[in-house]
């Protein structure tokens, strides 16, 4: 636990610290409004932990929840289109994270997002159960926000995230790009 809060920790104070130079995140504007929390489709852990967020901050913007397989690689596609190495220097190497790296590197033709999308869904596909560890999203474990840019607001935020249950990680940036994504614990997995 002691490791992973000096990681969430680091992770938003980076985003504090990015947020300040003003570089924009690589997602949707926050001008557009936050979803809800039960179209994030969450899983009950984290669900609870976005419900703590948006109870003690209501202006928080949720840009995405739980995905299937093709909102994955969707998700990871528009990434990829902008840095090819992304999904390495995002995701824990793992089988999942090896295939799709593997197929992106195999197909530099490949450059619009939805042929990426289109040939990371099919390495997703190929890998049946091992697709899983991709991602948080695919059980509902995870959330993404938009990044808080007022640095007040951002240590209240960040003080808020230490006291959430069953966090697991924060993700300030994601293979380069600025982001925000919790992943939590989920109790079955916990168990396991």
């Amino acid at each position: 636990m002691r490791g992973t809060m000096r990681v969430l920790l680091i992770a938003l104070l980076v985003t504090i610290s990015l947020a300040e130079t003003g570089i924009a995140a690589p997602r949707k504007s926050s001008s557009k409004e936050s979803r809800s929390i039960e179209s994030l489709n969450l899983s009950p852990t984290a669900k609870k932990g976005a419900e703590q967020l948006r109870k003690e901050f209501p202006d928080i913007v949720f840009t995405s929840g739980r995905r299937d397989l093709a909102g994955q690689a969707h998700a990871m596609a528009g990434n990829v289109m902008k840095k090819r190495d992304w999904i390495k220097n995002t995701y824990k190497a793992n089988d999942a994270s090896k295939a799709c790296q593997k197929w992106v590197d195999d197909h530099p033709e490949a450059t619009t997002q939805k042929d990426i999308a289109a040939g990371l869904l099919e390495t997703l596909n190929a890998l049946g159960p091992k697709a899983g560890q991709i991602s948080r999203h695919l059980t509902g474990d995870a959330f993404d926000m938009e990044p808080i840019k007022d640095p007040k607001k951002a240590d209240e935020v960040r003080a808020a995230i230490k006291d959430l249950p069953d966090m697991k990680q924060f993700l300030d940036h994601e293979g380069g790009s600025k982001s925000g994504t919790w992943d939590f614990e989920n109790e079955d997995r916990s168990r396991r």
